[in-house]
């Protein structure tokens, strides 16, 4: 049974027509960055930490403060991350 989440995250999206398998990456990534406290605990009660885990290092994007978030709950380093190898590669010229 699919996680009862908010639509707080999901506002540019068909909610519906979400994959909670095929788009497990683009629903944590989602929920973390966009949703709410309550939301991110019932995606990590569907997935799991290992999945989550697993998924979490492929995402495209966090803002700043969910990156150092979810580097510490889940144990990973900065290194581990796509988003963050991307953006290392590609500095911006405003870093505020």
């Amino acid at each position: 049974m699919i996680p009862n989440l908010s639509k707080t995250a999901f506002w540019d999206v068909n909610f519906e027509q979400l994959d909670f398998e095929k788009n497990a990456a683009f629903i944590i990534e989602k929920v973390f960055n966009y949703g709410l406290w309550n939301d991110q605990l019932a995606v990590i009660n569907y997935y799991g930490k290992d999945r989550i885990k697993k998924e979490i290092v492929k995402c495209a994007y966090f803002k700043k403060k969910v990156f150092r978030f979810v580097c510490f709950a889940f144990d990973l380093e900065p290194t581990d991350f796509t988003c963050y190898i991307r953006r290392q590669s590609h500095p911006s010229h405003w870093n505020y």
